[in-house]
């Protein structure tokens, strides 16, 4: 046996061993993390800042690397500090085990420590907005889940705020609808009557459809180049 394949079962043999089971998720939390990061913000920041941003082929490299390594940063760096302060709250709880708003708790730490200092970051912003907005719509549809009804032992059910079988139907039915039209109303408003207030990248492709389209001046730039 070579000395690559003695080393690789010494350190298989390492991270089986329960001991360091605790630690090591730390590190697959981050790895992870890191690599959901890349992968997201990638394909997005290179579409974005191609089509959108102005500069030279090199910087418009540079920035699309800044994007994807901030992104893959911040979800490495949150993984660490949230599994790391479940760990420590489960280890200082008086059972052992994980208490039911330890989940909480840790999010906490993790938001504020990660995202809740880098206010002027666009990146840290859209994650953040991404996460609200889909907690609005969990929060939606937990409040009209019937009691004791949820997958996870112990994690208690939905609000059941709708006694009525019926209405609770209707609701579901009718929630969607409405909250895209809400949505869609209140942004293009925004846009409208308050443009410096709308997140850069978002303003930056609402005015390339919207804005941008109400010009031309010949067949070129109405069908294959945009003024």
């Amino acid at each position: 046996m070579d000395r690559i394949q003695v080393l690789e079962t010494a350190l298989e043999k390492i991270i089986l061993d329960p001991q360091y089971h605790d630690i090591l998720t730390l590190v697959k939390g981050i790895r992870n993390g890191m690599v959901y990061g890349c992968k997201v913000r990638f394909p997005h920041a290179l579409v974005m800042i191609f089509l959108f941003r102005h500069g030279s082929f090199r910087s418009k490299c540079w920035q699309v690397f800044l994007a994807t390594r901030m992104h893959a940063r911040n979800l490495g760096l949150f993984a660490l500090v949230y599994k790391s302060s479940m760990l420590f709250l489960r280890h200082t709880s008086p059972t052992g085990k994980e208490r039911h708003y330890d989940s909480f708790l840790a999010g906490l730490i993790g938001g504020y420590t990660v995202f809740g200092r880098n206010i002027h970051n666009s990146v840290s912003q859209q994650i953040v907005i991404y996460v609200f907005a889909r907690v609005c719509l969990a929060l939606a549809k937990l409040a009209v889940q019937p009691r004791h009804v949820g997958r996870v032992e112990g994690g208690g059910g939905g609000m059941g705020l709708i006694k009525d079988e019926g209405l609770r139907r209707e609701v579901v039915r009718n929630a969607w609808p409405v909250f895209a039209s809400v949505s869609w109303a209140a942004v293009m408003y925004i846009f409208r009557w308050h443009p410096e207030i709308v997140q850069p990248s978002l303003r930056s492709s609402m005015q390339y459809i919207y804005v941008q389209s109400d010009h031309w001046d010949s067949l070129r730039n109405f069908i294959w180049y945009n003024r």
